[in-house]
């Protein structure tokens, strides 16, 4: 398919000829919301780590364990999920609402085409709805009239900011974003966080493959990554790559390289 027979097919306000980290990031969940020069642009990202698509399954896996944990072990009822992407199966809303139907959950990106097949695929759910917003605003999310209907910010809050820190530059301040939201939050909240971390030598070759072609994909070091919770309480077993946070079955043998490409955890603000 052609560029322009791409664009009359795009939802209105899409530009198909630049690439989006929503739509790359549903190339490499082997979705079909996305357009050629977003695969392009993981063709090269494969160059460098050809393990992506696995590393996007543990970042999903992760999520799933993640949002599970909060839900049925700690009780929260409401998640704040902050440059979602675009809702796919076994997002935020699904597993949350497995465990507990009454869950809400308010997804939040700034691209519009997360908005228009979200709207879509949420319709008939009054407890999920999508924002379009720029998460480094964090006064404008807050406040923002779709968020306060479904999050009442005097009961606890999961914030999630899964697999996206790492698309926020240096001065873009993504420690203070994140400790923005835990601020307008209570006691109890939970922030879960998963980003790319500079854990082999590989990382500085992909990081500098995303910068290019994508414009953002900053690689960082895990005392880098610990600096974003702050004060906050870690949860066993506190910051790790993504395989060894809770997993369903042990771990045998030393980690992959596409197993060490993430490190996240999850915080109890006290």
């Amino acid at each position: 398919m052609s560029a322009l027979e791409e664009q009359d097919q795009a939802p209105p306000g899409i530009d198909v000829t630049k690439p989006s980290i929503a739509r790359a990031y549903d190339v490499v969940l082997g979705g079909k919301d996305n357009f050629a020069i977003d695969r392009a642009i993981v063709g090269e990202m494969l160059k460098i780590v050809p393990q992506l698509p696995e590393v996007a399954a543990y970042n999903r896996q992760a999520l799933i364990r993640g949002v599970r944990y909060l839900t049925e072990v700690v009780g929260i009822r409401q998640f704040l999920d902050l440059g979602s992407g675009l809702p796919t199966r076994e997002n935020t809303h699904r597993v949350a609402q497995r465990y507990a139907p009454d869950a809400r959950v308010v997804y939040v990106d700034n691209d519009p085409i997360v908005l228009a097949h979200g709207r879509a695929l949420l319709a008939e759910n009054d407890n999920t709805t999508v924002v379009t917003a720029d998460l480094r605003d964090p006064a404008s999310v807050i406040e923002h009239p779709d968020v306060t209907r479904l999050i009442d910010f005097s009961q606890p809050v999961g914030v999630m900011l899964v697999g996206i820190l790492h698309h926020l530059h240096d001065d873009e301040d993504p420690e203070g974003v994140a400790k923005a939201y835990m601020a307008a939050v209570p006691s109890g909240s939970h922030l879960f966080m998963t980003a790319f971390c500079a854990s082999f030598p590989e990382a500085a070759e992909l990081e500098e493959t995303y910068l290019r072609v994508l414009g953002t994909g900053r690689f960082r070091t895990t005392d880098e990554l610990q600096r974003f919770f702050g004060d906050l309480e870690m949860v066993e077993p506190g910051l790790v790559y993504l395989p060894e946070w809770r997993p369903d079955e042990p771990i045998a043998g030393d980690l992959t390289v596409a197993e060490r490409l993430m490190a996240g955890g999850i915080a109890r603000k006290p």
